[in-house]
């Protein structure tokens, strides 16, 4: 029982002191219940979107490995590479910091850039078909990444919250509980002894 109780003097000022941290503990179990709650909801809408943006970007990629497997056997691994050497960035990729319910991740921004046709270089159009597919399949492995990162992060940041929400719902908040209501107890319990010697003097002055 004494391992189950805050080591602290059985006095009034003692209690008043638990039983104001106790609600402090309380409101603050509250405000740690409501943000798991949300960090909850926040996952699971993350881990629809990542799912949908996950199959979407499977088969962007596929599409586009495929197109480039055709062009390569037209035009040969040679004839590939000299392309390559006039080509020009096919998007712009940034990266900047963003916060939800206090988790930061890598909010990922990705923009097209319009390609210049290298077809009149004798590569065909299939090899700007296959840019463009590569191009677009880039974008949304940026915005996978981005949604990626910060499901993690939310995560682990929720499984965080539930492990503080459970400390202060069967641990730390019980047994300062423990403590205000042994230390009632041992007041009252004076209380009682003490007006017992009382009545004890007066019955023996009056004798």
């Amino acid at each position: 029982m004494a391992q189950q109780l805050i080591k602290v003097p059985p006095t009034k000022n003692t209690l008043l002191k638990l039983k104001k941290q106790v609600k402090f503990l309380e409101e603050g179990h509250d405000l740690l219940e409501r943000k798991r709650e949300l960090l909850t909801r926040l996952v699971y809408e993350r881990i629809g979107e990542y799912r949908r943006l996950r199959e979407t970007a499977q088969q962007a990629l596929a599409e586009a490995y495929q197109s480039l497997a055709v062009t390569h056997l037209r035009l040969g691994g040679r004839g590939m590479y000299q392309a390559t050497l006039g080509a020009q960035p096919a998007l712009t990729v940034n990266i900047l910091p963003r916060r939800a319910l206090g988790v930061e991740y890598p909010a990922v921004t990705s923009e097209r850039i319009a390609l210049k046709p290298i077809g009149l270089l004798g590569t065909g159009v299939g090899f700007d078909t296959t840019r463009n597919m590569l191009a677009d399949a880039a974008v949304l492995l940026a915005r996978l990444a981005e949604v990626e990162i910060a499901l993690h992060r939310l995560l682990d940041e929720q499984r965080k919250a539930q492990k503080r929400v459970n400390a202060l719902k069967y641990n730390i908040i019980p047994r300062y509980r423990r403590t205000i209501h042994f230390i009632q107890s041992s007041l009252e319990e004076e209380e009682r002894n003490t007006l017992f010697q009382v009545k004890l003097l007066r019955q023996r002055a009056s004798a």
